[in-house]
């Protein structure tokens, strides 16, 4: 009598072949595999018929079990507790309708074989993804590293204390405002001070951590510690940092915390397993980007989606193009026409590719890094991009790695998996907090589709209570294109008659400049520029604020500019005019050099100095997220 389980499974099918490969995989020394062609002697009472037609498990007591139960119970072996085999003995008509499967499958189990070929290659071994994790941990502490080297250069100008919006001033009001709650509407390690120097101190602590992630040094610790630093930034920078990037950033450093091995030592650190779920978040996370942002597009109504025309306007009218970008505004109309209709499927169709066999996968994953690098090419949109690379390189396992990557990086990318398992504590917080994302991320991907879906209360409740830490969100890009490209052109005068323009570092003015490449660092007043020209001052509450700043000669806020048209002093009037933009054609440049041609529009703001009464109104203090 065998002391194991044994299953029997007919040796001339290669269907059934490679997955036996896969089981033996995954149930290791606990089930005994043969051929029932070298042991069907052995067991009189089971008929040839039986064999031929699926596999038979013998238990070590002596019962028998077929067809699916029989597979159920070997995925019941691997060490797992089965929801299969739960629904197979207790759902009703579980059984049968397992049963009926496993019976279609197996009379055209040589069709199957050729399909599984194709899509999963040529076996059914369980992928890892070792060396896809360690590339994604870099990868992510290269754009951790490049996010808080961006800011660092930025953050005074910005936030500081004579930037354009104080941190300091805004926790004072929002601490005025709600007492108590304050810390949890705004979570921040700047509640115990925001003055330059801290400001400074966390980007550059995030830097040096940024570094110890790259090296795969103490990855929980360091990615908790990242994601505290980077919240409490986002929290304090308000207009300035509520970008989708920063915001994708923050889930990314969650979920990468649920991914990250104990240990501090690199060479020991990645020995443990990492779980299924760990794994899956990610990719949900990556679908719901991609998925989102088509889904907008069309549920948004905007013609130019619609009628594939929207790639006409875009690389113009997108915040900060590259030199690229006008050449591909250039195209012939049915090149972009093609694009757009690219972009759909690439948006739509290509997510569900994610949760495929591996070469869907694959292909997944090749099909969005060159959609991105497109992206790349053509606007500057910050660290956005590389996350999105990030997330992709998890689609490929270490097959791919071995094949395609040189062995001494593979040699050193990641150890070889160890058999310790992942600890029950992490394994249980890994799912609770899986089933609490999944609760949030479904309502709000379904959103997409209906706007006026109702979320259910309790939904409403966590999504309150969770949003201020931004690590579960909706994305979703250019749902309605902008067809038109507004310009703001701040100026100053002494005078107020003659007036002389500030230039800005990154952002169109001089229409002879060169459109330049700035990304992965994120200009983030010439980004809000953008946004500001398509509306009203008004409705920018940093705006009077950035004026106020350049008639005081603030050198924080000047640092932020290409050049300072007034040296000597500050001006004694600011204003600021709208201009529209458009790329020029390829005879216009190669007659004039320009890049963009220009009209005037009008005023948008007013002329003000540091004299006026009432210049510079008070802006209403905007309640916090979660409020």
């Amino acid at each position: 009598m065998e002391s194991r389980p044994l299953l029997i499974y007919d040796g001339d099918c290669g269907f059934c072949r490679r997955w036996i490969a896969r089981w033996k995989k995954q149930t290791g020394s606990r089930v005994t595999y043969a051929p029932f062609q070298e042991v069907a002697g052995r067991f009189p009472e089971i008929g040839r018929e039986q064999f031929e037609t699926g596999v038979v498990l013998l238990e070590p007591g002596g019962t028998i079990y077929s067809g699916a139960e029989a597979v159920f119970r070997i995925l019941s072996a691997a060490g797992r507790r089965s929801p299969l085999l739960w629904l197979y003995q207790n759902a009703p008509g579980g059984a049968a309708v397992a049963e009926w499967i496993y019976r279609f499958v197996a009379r055209r189990r040589i069709r199957f074989s050729r399909w599984i070929s194709i899509l999963s290659g040529p076996d059914l071994e369980p992928p890892t993804f070792f060396r896809a994790r360690v590339w994604f941990f870099r990868l992510l502490g290269l754009v951790y590293f490049l996010a808080f080297a961006s800011l660092g250069v930025q953050i005074l100008g910005l936030i500081g204390e004579n930037g354009i919006l104080p941190a300091q001033t805004f926790l004072d009001q929002v601490g005025a405002r709600f007492g108590p709650r304050a810390y949890h509407l705004v979570p921040t390690l700047f509640w115990w001070g925001a003055s330059d120097f801290q400001l400074k101190l966390v980007c550059g602590a995030g830097m040096f951590l940024s570094l110890m992630l790259i090296s795969g040094t103490a990855p929980l610790p360091v990615l908790g510690i990242l994601w505290a630093l980077y919240l409490s930034l986002v929290n304090v920078g308000r207009w300035f940092l509520r970008f989708q990037w920063d915001n994708l950033l923050l889930e990314m450093g969650f979920l990468a915390i649920l991914m990250a091995p104990f240990g501090f030592h690199p060479a020991r650190a990645w020995r443990r397993p990492l779980s299924a779920m760990a794994l899956w978040l990610p990719r949900w996370l990556l679908f719901r980007i991609m998925f989102q942002s088509g889904v907008v597009k069309l549920t948004s109504g905007d013609p130019s989606w619609r009628g594939l025309t929207a790639l006409r306007y875009h690389f113009e009218t997108q915040p900060l193009p590259t030199s690229i970008a006008w050449y591909a505004h250039n195209f012939p109309g049915w090149a972009l026409t093609s694009m757009v209709a690219l972009t759909f499927f690439i948006e739509l169709a290509v997510p569900f590719f994610l949760f495929g066999p591996r070469r869907l996968r694959q292909w997944a994953c090749a099909i969005l890094i060159l959609f991105q690098g497109a992206i790349i090419v053509t606007g500057n949109y910050g660290f956005f991009n590389l996350l999105a690379i990030a997330l992709c390189l998890l689609l490929v396992d270490d097959r791919w790695w071995l094949r395609w990557s040189p062995d001494r990086l593979v040699r050193h990318s990641s150890p070889i998996p160890g058999p310790a398992r992942e600890p029950a504590g992490k394994r249980w917080a890994t799912i609770t907090l899986a089933i609490l994302i999944l609760a949030v991320s479904i309502p709000q991907t379904w959103q997409t589709f209906d706007r006026q879906a109702i979320t259910p209360a309790p939904i409403q409740t966590v999504l309150r209570w969770i949003s201020p830490f931004r690590s579960v969100n909706r994305y979703g890009l250019f749902a309605v294109m902008t067809t038109a490209r507004p310009e703001i052109q701040v100026e100053g005068s002494n005078t107020g008659t003659e007036w002389t323009a500030y230039s800005f570092r990154w952002k169109p003015g001089d229409p002879g400049h060169r459109p330049r490449f700035v990304a992965p660092h994120m200009p983030r007043l010439d980004w809000q520029m953008w946004f500001a020209a398509l509306g009203s001052y008004r409705r920018q509450p940093w705006f009077l604020p950035f004026e106020r700043r350049l008639l005081q000669g603030s050198p924080e806020v000047l640092s932020l500019l290409r050049e300072n048209p007034f040296p000597d002093a500050p001006p004694r009037y600011i204003r600021a005019v709208l201009y529209r933009y458009r790329f020029t054609g390829p005879a216009t440049r190669r007659a004039s050099g320009n890049w963009w041609r220009r009209e005037r529009v009008s005023v948008y703001t007013p002329a003000i100095s540091l004299g006026m009464e009432g210049a510079v109104p008070r802006a209403r203090l905007p309640a916090p997220d979660g409020e």
